[in-house]
């Protein structure tokens, strides 16, 4: 009798599916997946003690670069946990930016999310679809903070400064005829508001236009429905939370349940799914951005009627106008304490989640009395998610696997941070 044993082979991290560093040692029974050792690589970073050795207000850059997909969304949580332990009051209109701003982040990492997980499946147009959106909302980081992707926005008090009263234009050039750059500033006569504005309008029917791609597509459906089914009391002891728990159909959105800024004054709905599989996770997801979409109308409409301060007052937190520095000694003074020294938090712990796009994001700090943390713990939400890798593939093939890396949206900034 031949001897029958199990084939072992490495799936990443080169393999264009396992995002970023992940390496998974699969042990294979044929085609069928019998264990899987899901390895981080080699990303560590070091993010939470590089933040003990820093002030806090040198830290918020680092937060961006942890899920690097979703980076104002770790700023809340991260400004949120110093805010806490300085019982600080924050301007209105900085939260409703705040808001406005998560929820254009979590667009932005459902996008690419979409159009990686469709990818990785073998449905190429998604991927071009979803960078067209997205190339919009990251105009509107850049035009906000200076910066694409890691914008260090949030700041402990409010924000870092006013939304833009314009937008950067197309310029004509040899690549851009002065017709096209008339057309693509269309939308950019106004300021960011305007332009937010005009894309939530037209942004649910390009989510129509992704489900007409894939949502009813017979090949969609035999790679996703029925793939990674978790129960949800299974999804509970897991640990997992965000799209990943609310796809078993358990309706815990800390917008809801726990609500911060002003989601309180928020009206959205918390999709869920019925089944726990990959193609409910999908719906969940889809769902979830016409409702960030929802959100962000109700943000714009609020912003335009209100103005007001985006920063607390106290220069002990928050630098003074850069005006103001250049001709007052004493706001100098304050400038220069302020980005050399920081500021001390009063001594005590505390924990700050966030409904990231991925899950629950939390920050537990914990304060001595000095001008930089004593513990920075980060609790990421794909780390869990990732965790139950091993137990979501047992039984089911090769190809499978991809589409449950897929369905775990995973960036390992976060997870081996």
């Amino acid at each position: 009798m031949a001897e029958i044993r199990n084939y072992t082979m490495n799936f990443g991290p080169q393999h264009p599916a396992s995002h970023g560093v992940l390496r998974l040692v699969l042990e294979l029974d044929g085609e069928v997946v019998e264990r899987i050792d899901p390895h981080i690589g080699l990303l560590h970073r070091g993010t939470e003690k590089l933040a003990e050795s820093k002030p806090y207000n040198q830290s918020i850059g680092y937060m961006d670069r942890l899920d690097y997909v979703s980076m104002m969304c770790n700023e809340h949580a991260y400004v949120r946990a110093i805010e806490q332990l300085l019982e600080l009051e924050i301007p209105v209109r900085a939260q409703y930016i705040r808001v406005m701003f998560d929820e254009i982040t979590r667009i932005l990492n459902h996008l690419l999310w979409l159009g990686a997980h469709a990818l990785d499946i073998g449905a190429m147009t998604v991927f071009l679809y979803a960078f067209r959106e997205r190339e919009d909302l990251m105009d509107c980081y850049e035009a906000t903070t200076g910066a694409r992707m890691h914008a260090t926005y949030y700041r402990p008090g409010g924000v870092y400064r006013d939304l833009p009263a314009s937008m950067p234009r197309y310029q004509p050039s040899r690549f851009c005829t002065k017709r096209e750059a008339r057309r693509r500033n269309r939308d950019r006569e106004g300021g960011l508001l305007d332009f937010v504005e005009t894309f939530t309008e037209r942004f649910p029917g390009c989510v129509d236009e992704y489900e007409t791609l894939l949502t009813d597509n017979r090949i969609w459906k035999q790679r996703t429905v029925d793939i990674g089914v978790v129960s949800p009391e299974r999804a509970l002891q897991l640990g997992f939370t965000g799209p990943m728990l609310r796809g078993s159909g358990i309706p815990w959105d800390l917008r809801r349940r726990q609500p911060y800024a002003v989601y309180d004054a928020m009206q959205f709905d918390v999709p869920i799914g019925t089944n726990g599989d990959c193609y409910d996770r999908y719906l969940v997801r889809i769902e979830e951005m016409r409702q960030s979409n929802r959100i962000i109308r109700q943000c714009v409409e609020w912003l335009r009627k209100n103005p007001g301060p985006v920063i607390v007052d106290d220069h002990k937190i928050a630098p003074p106008p850069r005006e103001e520095m250049k001709h007052d000694m004493e706001a100098m003074i304050h400038h220069f304490k302020l980005f050399t020294e920081g500021f001390c938090l009063p001594e005590g712990e505390t924990y700050a989640a966030v409904e990231h796009p991925k899950g629950e994001f939390g920050i537990y700090l914990v304060s001595d009395g000095a001008n930089k943390p004593y513990r920075l713990k980060i609790r990421a939400p794909g780390f869990p998610h990732l965790a139950a890798l091993d137990e979501l593939s047992r039984g089911h093939m090769l190809a499978d696997v991809v589409a449950l890396i897929g369905t775990l949206d995973l960036v390992f900034g976060e997870v081996d941070r």
